[in-house]
């Protein structure tokens, strides 16, 4: 990949986009990796929710809905903060590269143009706002481009081991 220039030494997280893509659903991976020690693997979604496919989007751009562009490293792309100033999460502080899918079905897809930047609010964050050690299921509108877990108890054991790390990489990959 091209992107790609040397394996983090600190803590990144690689994402895993699953082929079977179901709407609103939780179907991706997350991996939390300190250099190339393997930490933890959770659930969450890569995808924006069926909500802000079907329009949605319009709230926050009304080009589409923001579509993360896998097989593709973002280096230093999260710093610790809140996100939406509610909740402990990784904040997007570097650039990442979206596409805007507008067409309005239950498909989160790369099409149209790229277009890269530093301010579209792609956060890494929990399903909720009152973490309680749940596993949610259904993905509502938790995501219009944020890479969100479900997973309470495994969201809190990422978030807590990488603490103040001040940059945090990523590495999203469609399934192979």
């Amino acid at each position: 990949m091209k992107s790609f220039k040397k394996v983090p030494e600190d803590f990144w997280i690689v994402g895993v986009r699953s082929k079977a893509d179901s709407p609103d659903k939780y179907d991706d991976k997350f991996y939390l990796y300190r250099g190339e020690t393997f930490y933890k693997v959770t659930t969450g979604t890569t995808n924006p929710g069926l909500s802000i496919l079907k329009g949605g989007f319009k709230d926050y751009n009304n080009q589409g809905a923001a579509v993360v562009k896998a097989d593709e490293w973002y280096y230093d792309v999260w710093s610790p903060g809140k996100h939406r100033g509610k909740i402990k999460a990784l904040r997007q502080a570097g650039n990442i590269t979206i596409y805007r899918d507008g067409d309005m079905d239950s498909k989160s897809e790369e099409i149209g143009p790229s277009e890269k930047g530093n301010y579209y609010g792609i956060n890494f964050h929990p399903a909720t706002y009152k973490l309680a050690g749940l596993v949610r299921i259904s993905l509502g509108n938790w995501s219009a481009g944020c890479q969100v877990c479900n997973n309470d108890t495994d969201y809190e054991y990422i978030i807590d081991i990488i603490g103040t790390q001040s940059k945090v990489s990523y590495c999203l990959l469609n399934e192979f």
